[in-house]
């Protein structure tokens, strides 16, 4: 027998998924909806939401700006780790999961909520990012996911759904890509992105910003200020995460910067296109990088390197709020406290460009470092240095030579 319910929080979204949500949980478990809707930057998409909700059966709908708390508590944390997934994806739709599910679970207990439910599919990595975070924060809390339990197989059929319920839907068949945007990027997935043959429509799907094509033929420079591995200033002016993000995916789309087609390693088991639009982020991720080269010492930095491999999986994973997680951000806090100064860049029909990095904790010594005379380096230490690095190699070429030699 089905369970019932009183109460049901939805993480709604206005989107083709959790538009039906709404009529589907009223019908099949005569409950109460509540939709909570997270605003991390999607801007226009959170347009006439409070009456499409209403009109689709919620008895109420919050919607909650976390824009600030998702930069300081989430991307910055990501952003100093230098964790990238797969080589090529910055993140953004699964660090942006956990801080939405967390308010989730805080509206649930305040409504007094029996369930909550969320539109993700089960083939999808979400669904654990989602529950994950419930999990973390209310692990008796039951949750819904109606894509793992009801009759409808395709977006086509959610769109057969949507309109024998005369639910508005800003999508057609034909434009009918699965998107997720958010302060920090947009992703496009589905249609003729799911055959890995076909080249990306970018002059018709791109929303962020331009191909490198149609980008201006002069460059843009740019300088970004960072402060213990946050970046608090661009060309001078000092602003928060939120409008130095917002400044830059303006300047960075601008400039064709930030496309990423994958084919990556879903956590369930399949291999997904996608296509990425982080312009923003992909010139912090940048002079973040060109920073630390020069400001930590070579094995702090390659130690770290590491551990930005692992702190990716477990941000793709949705496991956020664990332990490794928080003891991986303290590690990499430490690391950050000398990554301050100014990295200046030029932006180019979708290349980021070095044009020049300075930091008053700089670790390169253009004394030692010149190709000119010196009094600093005695270029015949490097003698016996060579003679004790090699010694391995060369106590094994000997030993070789002999065990050769008494074999003849």
């Amino acid at each position: 027998m089905q369970k019932k319910y009183n109460k049901v929080v939805l993480a709604y979204s206005g989107g083709l998924d959790t538009s039906i949500i709404i009529p589907w949980l009223k019908e099949n478990y005569g409950c109460e909806v509540i939709a909570v809707a997270a605003d991390v930057g999607q801007g226009s998409e959170l347009d006439g939401l409070q009456e499409k909700a209403i009109k689709t059966g919620a008895s109420k709908l919050y919607i909650e700006d976390l824009k600030k708390e998702f930069v300081e508590d989430c991307i910055w944390p990501t952003m100093k780790a230098g964790a990238v997934y797969e080589n090529q994806y910055l993140l953004g739709t699964s660090f942006a999961r956990p801080i939405i599910a967390k308010r989730l679970v805080e509206i649930a207990k305040a409504e007094g909520a029996d369930a909550i439910a969320h539109g993700c599919t089960g083939k999808g990595n979400d669904q654990v990012r989602f529950e994950l975070t419930i999990k973390a924060f209310a692990p008796d809390m039951d949750i819904i996911a109606p894509w793992r339990i009801w009759d409808i197989k395709s977006r086509d059929e959610e769109i057969d759904y949507a309109e024998a319920h005369n639910i508005p839907l800003k999508i057609t068949r034909e434009t009918n890509y699965s998107k997720d945007k958010n302060l920090w990027h947009l992703s496009h997935e589905g249609l003729d992105l799911e055959d890995p043959a076909n080249e990306p429509k970018y002059n018709e799907i791109l929303e962020m910003g331009v191909s490198p094509e149609k980008a201006p033929d002069t460059p843009t420079y740019i300088t970004l200020h960072f402060e213990k591995g946050i970046p608090t200033a661009l060309d001078g002016v000092e602003m928060d995460g939120v409008s130095l993000i917002e400044k830059l995916n303006a300047i960075g789309g601008a400039n064709g910067i930030g496309l990423a087609d994958i084919v990556e390693n879903r956590l369930v088991g399949m291999k997904s296109r996608g296509v990425y639009e982080t312009p923003g982020g992909s010139i912090i991720y940048h002079a973040h990088q060109v920073l630390e080269t020069l400001c930590l010492d070579k094995e702090t930095q390659h130690y770290k390197q590491q551990v930005a491999l692992k702190f990716a999986d477990l941000v793709y994973n949705g496991q956020w709020y664990t332990p490794l997680r928080e003891a991986l951000s303290a590690f990499v806090d430490c690391t950050q406290q000398t990554v301050t100064g100014d990295v200046k860049l030029k932006l180019y029909k979708g290349n980021i460009i070095n044009a020049g990095t300075v930091s008053e904790y700089s670790l390169y010594d253009e004394e030692v470092a010149t190709f000119d005379a010196d009094n600093v380096y005695n270029q015949m230490d490097s003698q016996g240095f060579i003679n004790l690095f090699g010694l391995p190699i060369k106590v094994k070429a000997v030993l070789d030579q002999r065990r050769a030699a008494k074999k003849q």
